[in-house]
């Protein structure tokens, strides 16, 4: 193709890995409240019934897969990418990863 040197990223990167980031940050966003909501549920009885862990944990789970999106094309085109577009890519799943290792530790500690 003309203009397309081997390396490149194909037209268009940068704008998919940005717009998977900020759809894999408002994920992680939104699962923030159903998960106090959650948690507050758990700790007042057992009697009701918890429907907002289950929607945290599953807006959660779409942020990690949004995350992914994200890391796998900011990965593959590293080298070639903006050094702003390489964090925006790379952000979203450091910090979903960052998240898991600190509540692997807090549970095998307690």
């Amino acid at each position: 193709m003309p203009g397309f040197k081997v390396g490149d990223a194909p037209a268009g990167t940068n704008r998919r890995i940005r717009d998977r980031a900020i759809w894999a940050v408002a994920f992680f966003a939104a699962s923030v409240p159903p998960a106090i909501v959650g948690i507050g549920i758990t700790n007042a009885s057992s009697a009701q019934v918890n429907v907002a862990t289950p929607i945290a944990f599953g807006l959660w789970t779409f942020g990690l897969l949004f995350a992914l999106w994200a890391a796998v094309p900011t990965l593959r085109y590293w080298e070639v990418l903006p050094q702003a577009t390489r964090w925006i890519g790379a952000l979203p799943m450091l910090s979903s990863s960052l998240f898991l290792s600190i509540a692997v530790v807090a549970v095998s500690f307690a």
